[in-house]
């Protein structure tokens, strides 16, 4: 039964064979095997991409295995360079302490607490010290860490990549070596760190780990991966009304990854719904039973239900929100273009979102669709306005003097 809960949805195993002879010899002999998951905390929310690794987590738990939840609060530090084009910023350790904090908080929101292993990998890469990250980098050469894509790329278009970055990869396979991992898993973005982690559990002496990597769920938008910065996530900590709406403001096809990846539902089930769209029925109907399970996953049955009926209420019936924030912007005489309108009244996180949700349909000034995205408002006027189907804000414009 573990076998196959933990490879549905995984995009790859490796060893795989290896992989299958571990969880069944464990399962045999009742040995417990240390399943790691390393998360960086670079952003102060968990959201629904970071619950396909947790679920993962949950699963070997309840089959008797140790989950060892790693926050990289020294790696942290550095910044994964993973799919990066150019350097990132470095955070400062107190960013990072603030971040953990609420991952503290929040993880236990999918993991079992009482099987749950807390680490921080500072606790064994503070003392590294410098001969120890020299022994550390003399296990791995420049050629091998140019075969990484990304660096590989930057390389080649002249883009710097600083020395530090070289040692990100080595932390993260290191981590491996202290915690001793039987099984780590991660992003398919991941596969380099991870197998690194393999690499140098050898080099000392371990018995190498198995990899599982997970796809990256997209955001809400239905393109890019799910991330606070570009405003497309759903946070685990979120209202569940919040979680919800969110839901429902997805694609129709968005929604059948979101079931594959997010939902507990058996296979079978899942394509019962599909048949059940394809014969007539109206994705709005089978994206809510999918609204109200993840809602209800962090808030309770009764919250989730609760949820759907304030939404049909809400939305079917054409009612607004009891409450819709209000707020003032300055804006030139000329006016201001609609994008910018919603990125300063944090209906999205940038103009570039704000285009794109026009783009899609998912905008509306006082309560007419609007798909022009050079639409510019003008001062002296007040705007009902609304991006998908659960944010507002009447915002009024004001001229700048």
């Amino acid at each position: 039964m573990l076998l196959s809960e933990i490879e549905r949805g995984s995009s790859e195993i490796l060893p795989l064979e290896e992989f299958r002879k571990k969880i069944a010899e464990a399962t045999r002999t009742g040995a417990r095997l240390r399943i790691k998951a390393g998360f960086d905390p670079t952003a102060r929310d968990l959201h629904l991409g970071h619950t396909l690794l947790l679920n993962k987590m949950r699963a070997f738990q309840e089959a008797g295995h140790e989950a060892i939840f790693l926050i990289g609060d020294f790696t942290g530090m550095i910044g994964d360079p993973t799919g990066k084009n150019e350097t990132r910023k470095a955070l400062t350790r107190a960013e990072v302490e603030a971040n953990a904090r609420t991952y503290r908080e929040q993880v236990f929101k999918v993991l079992d607490p009482e099987r749950t292993t807390l680490e921080f990998n500072s606790r064994w890469l503070d003392k590294l010290g410098a001969d120890g990250m020299i022994r550390l980098a003399a296990q791995q050469t420049v050629a091998r860490m140019l075969e990484r894509d990304d660096f590989s790329k930057r390389y080649k278009d002249g883009q710097p990549i600083a020395v530090h970055e070289f040692l990100y990869p080595l932390l993260q396979g290191y981590d491996s070596v202290e915690l001793r991992a039987d099984v780590e898993l991660g992003g398919t973005d991941q596969k380099f760190n991870l197998l690194m982690g393999r690499h140098l559990q050898q080099a000392y002496g371990q018995k190498p780990q198995s990899v599982l990597m997970v796809p990256i769920l997209e955001g809400l938008d239905g393109v890019q991966k799910m991330s606070k910065s570009l405003g497309n996530y759903i946070g685990v900590d979120e209202p569940a009304r919040e979680m919800f709406g969110k839901i429902m403001s997805i694609s129709d096809t968005l929604m059948w990854r979101y079931y594959e990846l997010l939902s507990f539902r058996p296979l079978a089930e899942i394509e019962q719904l599909r048949r059940r769209v394809t014969d007539g029925a109206n994705p709005r109907d089978i994206k809510m039973e999918l609204g109200v399970e993840i809602a209800a996953r962090f808030h309770g049955a009764a919250a989730g239900e609760a949820a759907r009926t304030a939404f049909i209420e809400q939305f079917s019936k054409g009612a607004l929100p009891d409450h819709i924030p209000e707020l003032s912007i300055a804006v030139p005489a000329t006016g201001m273009p609609l994008a910018r309108v919603l990125k300063e009244a944090s209906l999205v996180a940038s103009n570039g979102e704000g285009s794109r949700m026009i783009e899609q349909r998912a905008v509306r000034v006082d309560q007419q669709r609007v798909e022009d995205k050079a639409l510019t408002l003008q001062p002296g006027a007040t705007y009902l306005l609304q991006v998908g189907s659960r944010r507002y804000a009447r915002v009024t414009l004001n001229r700048a003097d």
